[in-house]
């Protein structure tokens, strides 16, 4: 596991604190669709209560992608339409949509990478429902929706170091958490970590973030998921994050997934939907709500 050292723990975890709180109402769907007993009447009292989640929801269920043939007035009609694990992914990636700075001294590009961190995000939990594994492939949903997010905060906070981590993995052709490393000391993967403990989602989580560029443990369901879930969105460009560098799959993961990335690629099938998804939820997401 990746450790910050100690000269600049006190400068991440200032500029961590800075970054904006989850919204608890989305805290608290994520919570309650644990419980296999969830009745749906209760999702959609958490989502009513929450005002803008629920314009953001009604909106997209009316948009053009999901072509209803009538249109959706009602939290409880999109539940029923699309079901729970969809209106709960769509709850997750509209909060992290929202999260994000309109602009930021780094020249970081916030749309191209909402659409690797929204396309990663249904790529991993499409690996974990096609090889399985003891991981819930909501979460690994959501370890790539929040995978990246290190990167957000040196791009609003440390701006000066991530332009010249940017600018060294360009002229150097390298990772972009090695260029980090370089320029800053650390890589994104370890404020990433520390964000969503301040976010308060599971260690579990967490770790996994904090693990994405290390060691990857063929046994560990959702950190497996994740990397490979980035390279795929990295190798097929869906959106960018900063780095396009793919990384070959360790020998372990080989075996795990029964051939490369190019393998696992094609037994996933068609990955469009994947893409226009992505898209949907990014626009959505970002739109203002006055």
């Amino acid at each position: 596991m990746t450790e910050a050292p100690a000269k600049i723990t006190d400068k991440l975890s200032a500029a961590v604190e800075k970054m904006p709180a989850f919204p608890k109402s989305v805290q608290r769907v994520l919570e309650i669709t644990r419980d296999i007993n969830l009745q749906p009447k209760e999702l959609v009292s958490v989502i009513e209560k929450d005002p803008v989640m629920t314009m953001k929801l009604l909106r997209i269920i009316n948009s053009a992608y999901y072509n209803f043939p009538k249109q959706v007035t009602t939290v409880n009609q999109a539940l029923v339409y699309l079901g729970l694990n969809t209106v709960k992914n769509m709850a997750l990636s509209f909060a992290a949509a929202g999260v994000l700075p309109q602009q930021n001294a780094a020249g970081f590009d916030m749309q191209r990478y909402l659409m690797h961190s929204l396309t990663t995000a249904s790529l991993a939990r499409m690996v974990c429902q096609k090889f399985g594994g003891d991981a819930d492939p909501g979460d690994c949903y959501l370890a790539g929706l929040l995978h990246d997010f290190g990167k957000v905060v040196f791009a609003q906070f440390m701006p000066g170091e991530f332009r010249e981590a940017l600018a060294i993995c360009q002229e150097q052709a390298i990772p972009l958490h090695l260029a980090e490393r370089q320029a800053i000391g650390v890589d994104h993967s370890v404020v990433g970590a520390m964000l969503v403990e301040k976010w308060q989602f599971p260690k579990l989580l967490a770790d996994a973030i904090n693990r994405h560029h290390g060691d990857i443990s063929p046994e560990n369901t959702m950190l497996c998921s994740l990397f490979v879930a980035d390279q795929i969105s990295k190798k097929l460009s869906m959106g960018h994050s900063g780095n396009l560098v793919v990384d070959e799959l360790p020998p372990a993961l080989v075996d795990r997934f029964g051939g490369n990335i190019d393998g696992i690629i094609a037994r996933l099938g068609d990955l469009s939907r994947v893409a226009e998804e992505a898209q949907s939820f990014a626009k959505i997401g970002t739109e203002a709500t006055a």
